[in-house]
C-alpha cells in the first residue's frame, strides 16, 4: 500500500475531528436555516419539510455509512495534516492503487441509492482535491489565491463538508455574453470590492443537492469572454450566507403519496436548485480565481478536478446502469419471459452497454499517467469517449426496458392501498401474481421499475444523464481535443506509402 492510500488514520490523534455522523449531519441542518423557496413557501430546515425530508435522511445516510468502523478502509484515508481519517473523495492520487480506492469509495457510497443521487458529497469534493493538486495554476492570479484554495480545500477535507457547485450561466440570453446582458447583475457575478473582501449578485445554475450542502462553490465552467471578468470567479460561499437563495426546481416527493408507491421518489430526490445571490459577501480568503477568464476556464481542464469529479460521476453511473439492468431482470422473471431468445437478445444489448461503462470505468484507473509532480491523471479518451455517448444510450436503454416490460408498469393497482380494501383484495391477489412472485411482490417489483422510469423523478433522471456532462457536443469536442490523431492519419499515411509489390 502506497503512502497516499493509506487508510484508517486516527480520530484521537492531535487536531483531528471525528468523522461526521448522519445525526451530526442532520443536526447541523436545522442548526444553520438556510434560505430554500418550493411551491411558493419559504423553507429554512429541509430535514422537517417533505419536500426534503426523505433526501436529507439518505445523505445522512451515507455520513453513517463512512463513519461505520467496518468502513474505514473503505472509505477513509490519513488526512496528512491531522492524522485522522477523512473522506476517500479528498484523496490526491498519486498512484494507480489510490484512484482505484477512490473509485471503490465512489461505488459504495452510489450503491445506498442505487446511483441516483448524483451529488453526494463525494462529487465537488473530487473537483476540490483536483483543485488543490495543482495550487500553482491558482497563483498565477497571485499567489495568495493559491493559499486561499488549499486552505479551504484542506477545511473541507478535514472537517468533511459538502459541497457542491452552480457553476452554469442563467438561460437568458446566450446569444450575447455575460457583461452585454440587460441587466449585468442578471449572471452572478461581483458587484463590489472592499479590504475585507467582494460582494456578489446575479444567479447561476444548477446546484444540485444544494439544501443539503455546506457550501456552494461559485464558477463558471462555460467559457466566458473579454469584458466579462467581472463573472470570471472562483469561490465558496457557505449555503446559509446572507442573501443566497435557493430556489427548487419542483420537489417530486410532495406528489409521492406513500413510499410503498414511491420508493425511490420519497427517498432520493436530491433536488435542483437556481440559486441567486443577493448582495452575497465573500472574505477574501474564500476567493480562489478573481477577475481573469482565462484562470476561470482553465481551472477544468489544466488541473485534474474535471476528471476527478467525473471519475467518481462515472463509477456512480455504472452503479445506476447495474441497478436498471437487475430491474429488467428481476420483471422478465416475474413476467415468464427471462429464457425467451428475443429477450435475452434484448438483455445482451443492455449488458453491452453497462458493461462498456463499467470496463472503460477501469480504464481511467490502468491508463492513468503520473505528471512531473507525482500526481496521478486518470485517462481523458477513457472518460470522455462514455461521456460523449452517455446522452445517446441512457435512453436507447431505458427504451429497450419499456419493451420488455410492456404493460407491466402501468398494468397495476392504483395504490398500495387498494389491497386493504376486503371488496378487490381477491380479485388482486389473484390477477397481479406471477409465476415466480406473490402479487404484492410483482406489484411492488412494477412500482420501483415505474418509480424509476415513468415518474416525474424517473424522467427528470433521464433529462439529468443527457446532460449530465453539458450538451453532447461539448462532451464530444472534449473527446476530439484528447484524442491520438496524430497517430491514427500516421498509419494513412504509411498505407499511402506502401512500397510497389515486386513483379
Amino acid at each position: 500500500m502506497t503512502a497516499t492510500m493509506q487508510s484508517g488514520g486516527d480520530e484521537t490523534a492531535k487536531g483531528a475531528i471525528p468523522l461526521r455522523t448522519g445525526k451530526n449531519f442532520l443536526a447541523e441542518l436545522k442548526a444553520r436555516p438556510r434560505a430554500i423557496f418550493v411551491d411558493g413557501e419559504k423553507v429554512t430546515d429541509p430535514t422537517g419539510h417533505p419536500a426534503f425530508s426523505g433526501g436529507a435522511k439518505s445523505v445522512a445516510g451515507l455520513f453513517d455509512f463512512a463513519a461505520a468502523p467496518e468502513n474505514r478502509d473503505l472509505m477513509t484515508f490519513t488526512s496528512p495534516d491531522t492524522g485522522g481519517p477523512v473522506w476517500r473523495c479528498y484523496q490526491i492520487p498519486g498512484s494507480h492503487d489510490d484512484l482505484r480506492a477512490k473509485r471503490l469509495a465512489a461505488e459504495a457510497w452510489a450503491g445506498q441509492s442505487f446511483g441516483l443521487m448524483g451529488r453526494t458529497p463525494d462529487h465537488v469534493s473530487n473537483f476540490f482535491a483536483g483543485f488543490a493538486a495543482k495550487p500553482e495554476f491558482f497563483a498565477a492570479g497571485g499567489s495568495g489565491y493559491a493559499e486561499n484554495l488549499v486552505s479551504f480545500y484542506k477545511h473541507l477535507r478535514d472537517e468533511h463538508r459538502y459541497v457542491t457547485y452552480a457553476i452554469v450561466p442563467p438561460q437568458v440570453d446566450r446569444s450575447k455574453p455575460a457583461h452585454k446582458q440587460a441587466d449585468p447583475t442578471l449572471y452572478a457575478g461581483v458587484v463590489k470590492e472592499t479590504d475585507a473582501g467582494i460582494y456578489v449578485s446575479g444567479g447561476q445554475q444548477l446546484a444540485t443537492g444544494a439544501v443539503y450542502c455546506d457550501y456552494i462553490h461559485l464558477s463558471s465552467i462555460h467559457p466566458l469572454q473579454p469584458g466579462d471578468e467581472n463573472y470570471a470567479l472562483s469561490l465558496a460561499v457557505p449555503v446559509d450566507a446572507e442573501g443566497v437563495k435557493l430556489f427548487s426546481r419542483r420537489a417530486f416527493p410532495l406528489q409521492a403519496t406513500n413510499a410503498e408507491d414511491y420508493p425511490l421518489t420519497s427517498r432520493f430526490d436530491e433536488t435542483d436548485c437556481f440559486v441567486v445571490f443577493d448582495n452575497v459577501f465573500v472574505p477574501w480568503e474564500r476567493v480562489f480565481i478573481y477577475r481573469n477568464v482565462d484562470l476561470c476556464f482553465g481551472q477544468w481542464w489544466k488541473t485534474p478536478a474535471h476528471l476527478y469529479g467525473n471519475h467518481q460521476a462515472q463509477a456512480r453511473y455504472a452503479t445506476k446502469l447495474r441497478f436498471l439492468l437487475g430491474l429488467a431482470k428481476r420483471m422478465n422473471e416475474a413476467t415468464g419471459n427471462d429464457k425467451v431468445p428475443p429477450v435475452q437478445v434484448e438483455m445482451g444489448e443492455l449488458a453491452s452497454y453497462a458493461s462498456i461503462v463499467e470496463h472503460m470505468l477501469y480504464s481511467h484507473e490502468t491508463a492513468a499517467e503520473i505528471d512531473k509532480d507525482g500526481v496521478l491523471w486518470p485517462s481523458r479518451t477513457a472518460l470522455y469517449s462514455v461521456m460523449a455517448l452517455q446522452s445517446k444510450i441512457n435512453p436507447h436503454m431505458i427504451d429497450i426496458v419499456r419493451e420488455l416490460t410492456g404493460a407491466g408498469m402501468i398494468t397495476v393497482p392504483s395504490s398500495s392501498k387498494d389491497f386493504d380494501n376486503p371488496e378487490i383484495a381477491r380479485d388482486i391477489e389473484r390477477y397481479y401474481v406471477s409465476g415466480s412472485m406473490t402479487a404484492r411482490e410483482r406489484v411492488a417489483l412494477m412500482r420501483l421499475a415505474w418509480d424509476f422510469i415513468g415518474t416525474e423523478f424517473g424522467n427528470r433522471h433521464q433529462q439529468y444523464e443527457k446532460f449530465y456532462g453539458g450538451a453532447a457536443y461539448v462532451v464530444k469536442m472534449n473527446m476530439f481535443r484528447m484524442y491520438d490523431f496524430n497517430r491514427a492519419t500516421a498509419m494513412v499515411d504509411r498505407a499511402l506509402n506502401l512500397p510497389p509489390l515486386d513483379a
